[in-house]
């Protein structure tokens, strides 16, 4: 008995350990072949009073007078920029990026945020007050709007709002109907694992709209490929781990991140996201508008994605279906995307 404490203290001090290493929080600056900071770059964690709270942001450029482009994360409450250090993305090779934290999420959790403030209408409120800010800080009349899943349902809104803000609109595995494209997922999935009695059980066990089917849905999402990313087949390892790992963060900035997750989990602006309907919400918008979805994307269905464009009302609109890819093009095809990218602002 004694061995196994002494074990179990080892491996806890072991973990600890490791954690603090990988845990500085320092941001990592671009630099040149001698190791110089890149004159002009931005490699800078800040915060910001926007609408009442203080929101948490990351901007990466490697050339502050490029165009911004503002990321409008999914969950709710799931900030990404984790996820460029796995699956780098390299929007900073055309934009000044900023990766922000909405409310409730990430390096804007604060315990204090009032329930009641998470609503539809305050986090595009939100968005258009960030945008405003940036505007001002980088001088800029008009920026680029990006949204990743959830983050296009609070992103679409603010460009119809305020197209005058924008350049463009850029919807990543634009969300249209969520209850609808669960549906689907749970019904493609029941065929995916026809030869896989374990989990085809389970599956049928834990139908859609069940609790039980949201504490499966994940995992077998991610094995069968049309999770956050094709070749992401372990939420441990491809989300938890790559978190916990990342050295920009400190300790208390990770921890952060998932009790802000949790926290958005249960806001009134997921509930009013899972019963949406897009199609009823958002049919004009007055900027360009290109949608990336993934051939594998089942998490958020892009059959709905393009037939929602094909109905939605705008002087310029786009579809682009990326073929190796599931719920994160962006990250998976990033070549294929920037090139699309540089054309869109050239045309600027």
């Amino acid at each position: 008995m004694a061995l196994f404490f002494i074990l179990l203290l080892a491996f806890v001090s072991l973990v600890s350990t490791l954690l603090m290493v990988f845990s500085s929080g320092n941001m990592i600056p671009y630099t040149d072949a001698n190791g110089r900071v890149l004159p002009g770059s931005l490699s800078e964690k800040s915060w910001v009073f926007i609408n009442g709270i203080e929101m948490g942001m990351i901007i990466k450029s490697k050339d502050f007078r490029k165009p911004v482009l503002l990321f409008v994360h999914g969950g709710p409450g799931m900030p990404e920029y984790w996820l460029n250090h796995s699956y780098p993305a390299h929007l900073e090779e055309l934009f000044t990026v900023v990766w922000w934290d909405q409310r409730g999420a990430g390096l804007s959790y604060n315990a204090n945020i009032s329930p009641e403030t998470m609503t539809t209408t305050q986090f595009v409120e939100d968005t258009i007050s960030v945008t405003h800010y940036l505007r001002q800080r980088f001088r800029q009349d008009k920026i680029y709007l990006m949204a990743h899943s959830f983050g296009t349902y609070i992103g679409i809104q603010a460009a119809a709002r305020s197209p005058e803000l924008y350049h463009a609109y850029i919807g990543v595995a634009q969300s249209v109907n969520l209850a609808l494209s669960e549906e689907l997922a749970y019904g493609w999935m029941l065929d995916f694992y026809t030869n896989d009695k374990k989990n085809l059980a389970k599956l049928k066990k834990a139908p859609y709209g069940t609790p039980a089917y949201e504490g499966l849905r994940d995992r077998v999402m991610h094995e069968a490929g049309i999770g956050t990313t094709h070749k992401m087949y372990s939420v441990i390892t491809g989300i938890f781990l790559a978190v916990m790992k990342h050295r920009e963060y400190m300790l208390k900035e990770k921890l952060q991140i998932w009790q802000g997750k949790a926290f958005c989990q249960k806001s009134i602006v997921n509930e009013e996201f899972r019963q949406a309907n897009l199609s009823d919400i958002v049919t004009r918008l007055d900027i360009p508008v290109l949608f990336f979805s993934g051939a594998y994307d089942y998490t958020v269905n892009h059959y709905l994605s393009e037939v929602y464009l094909e109905e939605l009302q705008a002087p310029e609109k786009h579809f682009y279906l990326f073929e190796d890819s599931a719920h994160s093009p962006i990250f998976e095809e990033p070549e294929a995307v920037l090139a699309i990218l540089n054309e869109l602002i050239c045309q600027r």
